[in-house]
C-alpha cells in the first residue's frame, strides 16, 4: 500500500528531489554552486519491480563553470522511507564520472525536513576540504551529535553517548536492580544514548526495551535484511534451545538435570526432545511444542563440538585442557609465569596475604628436573590466573542459590614435546574477615581414583572462570563495549570525506546494533549471561572492575598485549611496527571526542590538542597523555611505501603509539 502511495505522490509532483552541489564556491556570494533541482524518473513505472536493485535516472543542468561535484543532495518526499546505494553523475564533465556511495536510508522529509547530504567518493583531510564542501562537513557533523535532548527515534540518526543505566529494572524488583556502569564510582566505557524516559522507582535508571520491540540504534545501523535473516536464524536456534527446558521446568515439577555423559551427547544426536525425555507429557499439555520440534528443521539439536566428534572423551585429558587455553574460545589470558609463588594485586588489608599458595614443592616432580627459577628463565612455564578477577565477588555468587565458585589460579609447564600440561591449580576463598587469611587449596595431577575426581573438579571450575572472563571480559568488554565510544566519536567527530573514516566504515557496521540487541537480552539483569555464567548478577561489576583495573589502550593491539603478558620478547622497532605508530597516529583523529578535541586556530588543521574541560559523560573515562600529530597524506604514503616495498632501509622514528591509562 505504501508503495502504492509513494508512486501517488510521485505523479502530482511529491517525488524524490536531488541537487547537485560544488567543490566551488560563488566569488560573491561565497556560497557553494549549485545545480538547479532534479527529480528521480520512472518511480511510478518501477514501482512493481522485483529485485534487489533498481536503478532511476535523473538529468541535471549546471553551468559552463561548475566544476567538479562534490556533494549531492536527496530530498525524499514519498511516504516511506528507502535504501539508496549508490549515485554516478556522468556526462558532460570535465572531471569524468563522479561516485557517490550511499549505503543509507533517506527519510520523509515528514521525519526530516532537511535535505539528506552525500559526499563524494574523493576522500579529503579537514584542511584539504574544498571551500564549496567545507560549510555541509560543518552541519552534517552537528546534525549526526544532535543537542544530547529528546528521546531517540528508530529513524534518527544521531550518535550521542549515555551510561550503562539500562542494565537493570528496578521496577520489577530489588532483584532486578544492577549499579550503572560508567562515571566516576564505576569507570566504563559510554553507550549510544536513546534518551528513554526514567524508570518509575529510579530517576538515574533508564526505561528498558523489552523484546520484540527494537532498541534505537541510528538508523544506518542496523542491520540489512539479509545480515538481519542470519542473525535472526541464529537467535532462533538459541531461544529454541532455551524455551524448551524452560518450558519443561516450568510445566514438571521434577527436577531434570544431566544424569550422565549420554545425555549431554544426545544434545547432539538426537536434539533437546529426546535430551529431555518427557516429550509425550509435555506435547499433551502444549501441542505448540510438537509443531516446532517438527517445523525447526534441526534447530533444536546442537552443533557437535569439533573435538568431541573425534573423541567424545578428550575434553577429561589433561593435555586438551591445556591446549584450549591456547587455542580455545579464549586464548588471551594465559601468560608467561615470571613470578613465583604467583602475586595477588588485591588490598591485602581487605583480602590478606597476596602471595599464592603454591610451593615449590607442589610443583617440584612436574618439572623434569628443573627448578622453578630455570624453568621460568626457559619460559617454559605459564599461569592463568583468575584469582583477582573473582575473588572481590565471591561470597556474592556463592550467597546464589546453586551457584558455587572458587578463585583459581593454573600453573602449565612446557614439555619437550612442545605441549602445554597442567602442573597445579590453587582453588581460592576470600578471607571471612577483612585482612584475614584466605582459604586455599592447591591441587596436583592426581595419583589415585579419588585425587583424579577432585582434579577433574578443580579443572571444572578453571574452566567455569574461563567462561566467565571469556564472555564478560575478552569478548564484551575488550571487543564490544570498548568499540562503541570510538564508533560513536568517529561519526561525530569525522567527516564521511575523512580518508581514515573510509577506512574504519565498513569494520564499524552493525557493531552498535549488536551492542544494542546485547543490552537487550545478553548482559540484562536475569538475561542470559547471568543466567548461564558463574558470576550472576555480578556479571557487570566483574565487567567494569576489569576495565578499570587492567583495560589500556595502548597495550590492547599486538603485539603489545603479547608482551604485556611475557607471551614474546620485546622486539626491536622495524619499519613495519613504525608504519603501525604512524598510522595510529593518524587514526589518533577519531577519538577527538573522547579526551582530544581541535585545536582552536584555523579550526581546519590536521593537529589536534588536548582538551582543558571534559563532560563527565562523553566516551571513554580515559586520561590523554600527549596530543599526537596526524599523519598528512605526503607522510602517510611514504611510510607506506617504505613498509611495502622494497627499498633502501630507513632507521624509523621510535616513537610511543598514543596511549591511555584508566
Amino acid at each position: 500500500m505504501a508503495g502504492h502511495l509513494d508512486a501517488l505522490w510521485d505523479m502530482v509532483g511529491r517525488s524524490v528531489a536531488l541537487e547537485l552541489i560544488s567543490t566551488k564556491i560563488h566569488p560573491r556570494t561565497k556560497k557553494p554552486l549549485q545545480s538547479g533541482k532534479a527529480s528521480i524518473k520512472d518511480w511510478c513505472q518501477k514501482r512493481g519491480v522485483k529485485g534487489e536493485h533498481v536503478v532511476y535516472t535523473a538529468e541535471f543542468m549546471v553551468d559552463s563553470d561548475f566544476g567538479e561535484p562534490g556533494a549531492i543532495t536527496v530530498a525524499n518526499r514519498h511516504h516511506r522511507e528507502f535504501f539508496l546505494e549508490s549515485i554516478v553523475v556522468e556526462g558532460g564533465l570535465l572531471c569524468g564520472p563522479v561516485h557517490f556511495a550511499c549505503n543509507s536510508w533517506v527519510q520523509t522529509t515528514r521525519e526530516l525536513p532537511t535535505k539528506r547530504v552525500f559526499f563524494s567518493n574523493k576522500p579529503y583531510l579537514p584542511s584539504e576540504t574544498p571551500p564549496g564542501l567545507r560549510e555541509l562537513r560543518d552541519k552534517e557533523l552537528k546534525d549526526l551529535r544532535g543537542d544530547g535532548t529528546g528521546v531517540r527515534k528508530l529513524s534518527d540518526r544521531i550518535y550521542d553517548y549515555a551510561t550503562y543505566n539500562d542494565l537493570g529494572n528496578p521496577d520489577r524488583g530489588k532483584e532486578f536492580i544492577r549499579p550503572i556502569l560508567g562515571g566516576k564510582r564505576i569507570p566504563y566505557p559510554r553507550r549510544c544514548r536513546t534518551g528513554r524516559p526514567p524508570t518509575d522507582t529510579n530517576m538515574l535508571a533508564e526505561s528498558r526495551v523489552e523484546k520484540p520491540h527494537r532498541i534505537y540504534v541510528p538508523r544506518d545501523e542496523a542491520f540489512e535484511e539479509l545480515k538481519q535473516g542470519a542473525f535472526s536464524a541464529g537467535r532462533l536456534r538459541a531461544v529454541l534451545h532455551t524455551l524448551i527446558p524452560s518450558m519443561i521446568a516450568t510445566i514438571s515439577a521434577e527436577t531434570h538435570s544431566f544424569q550422565g555423559f549420554h545425555h549431554v551427547d544426545n544434545l547432539y544426536k538426537e536434539g533437546l526432545r529426546l535430551k529431555l525425555g518427557l516429550q509425550e507429557h509435555l506435547f499433551q499439555k502444549i501441542p505448540l511444542v510438537q509443531k516446532i520440534q517438527e517445523s525447526s528443521e534441526g534447530m533444536l539439536r546442537y552443533d557437535t563440538p569439533s573435538i568431541l566428534s573425534k573423541d567424545k572423551f578428550a575434553w577429561l585429558r589433561d593435555d586438551e585442557f591445556a591446549r584450549q587455553s591456547v587455542a580455545g574460545i579464549n586464548p588471551v589470558n594465559i601468560a608467561r609465569l615470571t613470578v613465583f609463588p604467583p602475586v595477588s594485586n588485591l588490598d591485602p588489608a581487605i583480602y590478606g596475604s597476596p602471595e599464592s599458595s603454591i610451593t615449590e614443592a607442589d610443583i617440584a616432580c612436574q618439572l623434569n628436573g628443573l627448578t622453578v627459577q630455570q624453568a621460568m628463565d626457559q619460559a617454559k612455564l605459564f599461569i592463568l590466573d583468575y584469582h583477582d578477577v573473582y575473588l572481590p565477588f565471591l561470597d556474592r555468587i556463592n550467597a546464589i542459590e546453586g551457584r558455587k565458585a572458587y578463585a583459581t589460579r593454573t600453573i602449565l609447564f612446557l614439555t619437550q614435546a612442545g605441549t602445554l600440561k597442567p602442573i597445579a591449580i590453587e582453588l581460592s576463598l576470600p578471607p571471612s574477615q577483612p585482612g584475614g587469611p584466605r582459604t586455599s587449596k592447591v591441587l596436583t595431577p592426581p595419583s589415585d581414583a579419588t585425587t583424579n575426581w577432585l582434579w577433574m573438579l578443580a579443572k571444572a571450575h578453571v574452566s567455569s572462570n574461563d567462561a566467565g572472563v571469556h564472555q564478560l571480559v575478552n569478548h564484551w568488554l575488550r571487543t564490544h563495549a570498548i568499540m562503541e565510544p570510538f564508533i560513536l566519536a568517529a561519526h561525530r567527530r569525522m567527516s564521511a570525506m575523512h580518508p581514515i573514516f573510509k577506512l574504519l566504515h565498513p569494520h564499524m557496521r552493525y557493531t552498535l546494533e549488536i551492542n544494542a540487541l546485547a543490552r537487550q537480552s545478553l548482559i540484562s539483569a536475569d538475561g542470559v549471561i547471568e543466567s548461564c555464567f558463574t558470576p550472576g548478577p555480578v556479571s557487570g561489576e566483574i565487567s567494569a572492575t576489569y576495565y578499570r583495573n587492567h583495560w589500556r589502550f595502548d597495550l590492547e593491539g599486538l603485539p603489545s598485549d603479547l608482551i604485556r603478558r611475557h607471551a614474546i620478547h620485546c622486539p626491536s622497532i622495524t619499519t613495519l611496527h613504525c608504519l603501525i605508530l604512524q598510522i595510529t597516529n593518524l587514526c589518533s583523529i577519531m577519538v577527538t571526542d573522547i579526551r582530544v578535541h581541535p585545536s582552536q586556530g584555523s579550526g581546519r588543521g590536521g593537529r589536534v590538542a588536548a582538551s582543558r574541560h571534559q563532560a563527565p559523560d562523553r566516551g571513554l573515562p580515559l586520561r590523554q597523555r600527549r596530543a599526537p600529530a596526524v599523519v598528512g597524506h605526503p607522510q602517510l604514503g611514504r611510510v607506506l611505501r617504505a613498509a611495502l616495498l622494497p627499498g633502501r632501509r630507513r632507521r624509523p622514528v621510535r616513537r610511543r603509539a598514543p596511549g591511555v591509562v584508566p
